[in-house]
């Protein structure tokens, strides 16, 4: 950075790159790759995309594109009512 008469501060980057700024792979949505179906009744698969808590996790973390996303979501949803994957996890 640069202060209000152009000089520099101490604050500049000697030419490496910040800390923390790692390229990340672009994550490929696994359903479209593999060209899996997603079912309400695999409950091996849909746990894969929920915590340990019970959420489910976004498409951003797991790298699943939007509409394989909601697709997901409404299985999901559609196992937990039928008692196949729980809403909470209690330890």
């Amino acid at each position: 950075m640069r202060d209000f008469k152009g000089k520099k501060d101490s604050r500049d980057f000697k030419g490496k790159r910040p800390r923390g700024k790692m390229m990340m792979r672009r994550k490929v949505c696994r359903f479209c790759a593999e060209y899996i179906d997603i079912d309400y009744k695999d409950a091996n698969l849909l746990r894969n995309f929920v915590t340990e808590r019970g959420k489910i996790l976004a498409g951003r973390i797991t790298g699943v594109c939007s509409k394989h996303q909601r697709i997901l979501t409404d299985a999901i949803k559609r196992a937990r009512v039928l008692a196949l994957v729980p809403f909470v996890n209690i330890y």
